[in-house]
C-alpha cells in the first residue's frame, strides 16, 4: 500500500481511537461524559442492593464451607468413639 494513503488513514484511525477512549465508560459503573450515555445499571439502588445481597450470600457460603472443613479436620484429629 502506498505510504501517502496508509499514513493518513493510520493517523485518522488513531484520532478516532483516542476520541472513543475519551467518551467510552471505563470499568463497572463509570458514567460517560455529559452528552453521552446514561446512569449505568450498576449504580442504580436496586442493583447495588442486589450486588450486596449476592456478596453476603457468597461470604455465608464460604464461611459454611470453611466450618465444614474445620469440623471434618477436628473429627479426623480427635475421633469420637
Amino acid at each position: 500500500m502506498l505510504d501517502r494513503l496508509y499514513l493518513p488513514v493510520l493517523g485518522l484511525a488513531t484520532l478516532a481511537a483516542i476520541a472513543l477512549a475519551l467518551v467510552w465508560p471505563q470499568g463497572l459503573g463509570d458514567r460517560s461524559p455529559a452528552p453521552f450515555g446514561h446512569t449505568p445499571v450498576q449504580q442504580t439502588p436496586a442493583m447495588k442492593a442486589a450486588m450486596q445481597r449476592e456478596t453476603e450470600a457468597s461470604e455465608r457460603r464460604i464461611k459454611q464451607a470453611r466450618d465444614a472443613v474445620r469440623s471434618l479436620q477436628d473429627q479426623a484429629l480427635s475421633p469420637r468413639q
